[in-house]
């Protein structure tokens, strides 16, 4: 059975990542990218679909660990058991990719002798192949279809078997080092993989140093300095160096119902994440983050405006053709478990709104553009000009009828705004032709079929009256300032949502959830939804309020500091892929929000939320 999702810790060499329970178990791995198929699934299935575990024999107290932690500034974790026998550390980490991708993981006596146990169990394609396992005379190998796995010892291993796992028993006396090395190739490769022949304290040196340089540059000086740059590590190790995007989390089919099916693939990339990613990066010192990130935006979106998704693949990729896994049991037992996603079909027209925020904001940053941004700003207002009126699936990504949804709406007023601001920052002149009437057309539109007056408060979608965390947005995005009552409305009617204090993205029972979006079962608060809810909180003169909410935020983190994208307030738990780009987001948003002398956010210099778990 797989660990509590708030029991894994994350390490990564920006191009892929694996997931290290507290039990010293890595329980999933894709290689060699964070969309290939996962080597080890056992986190979405049992034991038999792949994992590695490193720690004490049980007979000395091996279990979860006494105490975990990253090294300060680094993707670095250190595991520490404390047994009978005596005290052990694993540290576990990813170099930064030079070629080929490798985990290392350095067992180190504390005191005692302690007998550890490292047991390797591969399972290529979603974790359903068995791998051919040999002896390759220092090291061992696992070769299935395309994928060869070579695994590097300080010692003798050994092939058990029965039941095709490579295991390694060692006896660590205090002041001893031992090291492990996995690296992955492609399998028409013969010859061992250079990281296994590279000294790991060298490895280890290299990666340390390398977060360090990089954490340095951080410019946030407030409060919460220890949680924004946990989080912002976090952001970059969901970076795909090689273009630049970032993945929404590093894991796939995580549930937001136990038991159910609100299983989603986030291992790709979201137009909506954009601009406010650019954002915080910009911000907290990152400009060639950013400047990455937008060139992955501006490739993927090339070419019809008609065509553009909500998601892309890590390299800009369109097609990703959603699957089940069905010889996977689920992450305790919530199925189907869902590789790819459906949401690249949806129509969302939020999306204009999100990527012309993005331009807007990197053109104010001075991040050089490519040539063609404006003939790409034309064409997407020429698009969203014939279709802004029609109905869609939204910031949630609904799988149920197509709405006339609020902040949908919003968005594309934004959308009008930012191409206006946009073309007086590259020198053309359209202030007398459509997009300003389009501008002033959807604000009317939205404050009149989207306002409740009965709840004094805008609602999810036009003629509805359920209530829709989204809405908070709407200070934030600049269609109506802060301090109109409407706005002000909102934030209060907002306060019906939360759930023991966490904010809900829209109705709280699981009758009115599968009437919204077409779905079963209920689910817990969406992090980033709270994090709105301090942000506007803050900026309709509720200080307090904004620090109290923001702070039960952080408290939700797990003993490393990650979110994952849902809290379960009646468990206690974190639900969904975790680590979630988003929620670590929205926390260096409002940190900056409600920290004094922090640089302050310009209305145009946000975007919207994020996707839904529903895809």
């Amino acid at each position: 059975m797989s660990s509590p999702i708030e029991d894994y810790a994350l390490i990564g060499d920006l191009e892929t990542a694996a997931m290290v329970a507290r039990d010293g178990s890595v329980d999933w791995l894709c290689m060699p990218r964070f969309d290939s198929p996962a080597c080890l699934a056992a986190l979405l299935g049992t034991r038999d679909n792949g994992f590695w575990r490193v720690a004490p024999v049980a007979r000395a107290g091996g279990g979860a660990c006494a105490r975990r932690a990253y090294r300060s500034r680094t993707l670095v974790l250190d595991t520490v058991w404390e047994t009978s026998a005596g005290t052990v550390r694993v540290t576990d980490f990813m170099p930064p990719r030079a070629q080929l991708p490798c985990l290392v993981r350095v067992i180190e006596g504390l005191s005692g002798v302690v007998p550890v146990r490292s047991e390797l169990r591969l399972r290529f394609h979603q974790g359903r192949v068995v791998p051919w396992v040999r002896d390759a005379g220092h090291c061992t190998t696992a070769v299935a279809g395309p994928d060869a796995v070579w695994l590097g010892a300080d010692g003798p291993v050994r092939d058990t078997g029965g039941d095709r796992s490579t295991v390694w028993d060692i006896t660590v006396p205090a002041g001893r080092r031992l090291a492990l090395t996995l690296a992955w190739t492609p399998s028409h490769r013969t010859e061992p993989p250079a990281p296994l022949s590279a000294p790991a304290e060298t490895l280890l040196k290299e990666t340390t140093g390398t977060w360090r340089r990089w954490s340095a540059r951080c410019r946030y000086r407030g409060p919460w300095r220890e949680a924004v740059m946990r989080s912002l590590i976090t952001l970059k190790a969901l970076t795909y160096a090689p273009t630049g995007g970032i993945v929404a989390a590093p894991t796939t089919s995580l549930p937001g119902c136990i038991g159910g099916e609100r299983n989603w693939d986030h291992r790709y990339c979201w137009l909506r994440d954009s601009a406010l990613a650019l954002s915080c990066l910009l911000r907290s010192g990152y400009r060639e983050e950013a400047a990455a990130w937008l060139g992955w935006l501006v490739r993927a979106v090339a070419g019809d405006p008609d065509r553009l998704q909500t998601v892309y693949g890590v390299a800009g990729q369109r097609l990703l053709p959603e699957t089940e896994a069905p010889w996977l049991a689920g992450y305790e037992g919530s199925r189907p478990v869902r590789f790819g996603n459906s949401a690249v079909g949806q129509f969302q027209l939020d999306v204009y709104g999100e990527v012309l925020d993005a331009l807007c904001l990197s053109l104010r940053a001075g991040i050089p553009m490519p040539a063609h941004v404006w003939d790409l700003v034309e064409a997407m207002m020429g698009h969203l000009q014939r279709r802004w009126r029609e109905p869609d699936q939204g910031l949630w990504q609904v799988r149920g009828p197509r709405r006339q949804f609020v902040h949908s709406k919003v968005m594309a007023w934004v959308a009008a705004d930012r191409a206006l601001r946009i073309s007086r920052l590259l020198g053309h002149d359209v202030s007398r032709g459509e997009w300003p009437a389009m501008r002033d057309e959807v604000h009317r539109q939205v404050c009149r079929e989207g306002w409740d007056a009965d709840q004094c408060s805008f609602v999810q979608s036009y003629g509805s009256r359920t209530l829709d965390a989204s809405a908070l947005l709407i200070p934030r995005l600049g269609f109506l300032p802060a301090r109109d009552e409407r706005v002000r409305g909102t934030v209060r009617a907002v306060r019906r949502l939360r759930s023991g204090g966490f904010v809900r993205r829209y109705a709280a029972d699981g009758d009115g959830m599968h009437e919204v979006d077409g779905l079963p079962g209920r689910e817990g608060a969406f992090v980033a939804c709270s994090l709105w809810y301090a942000d506007a909180l803050a900026a309709t003169s509720h200080p307090e309020q904004a620090r109290e909410t923001f702070e039960r935020v952080l408290a939700i983190r797990n003993d490393v500091g990650l979110l994952a994208e849902q809290w379960d307030p009646d468990a206690g738990r974190q639900l969904g892929n975790a680590p979630q780009a988003f929620s670590h987001i929205a926390l260096i948003e409002t940190a900056f929000a409600l920290s004094p002398g922090m640089p302050g956010r310009g209305q145009q210099s946000f975007g919207s939320g994020r996707r839904a778990e529903h895809s």
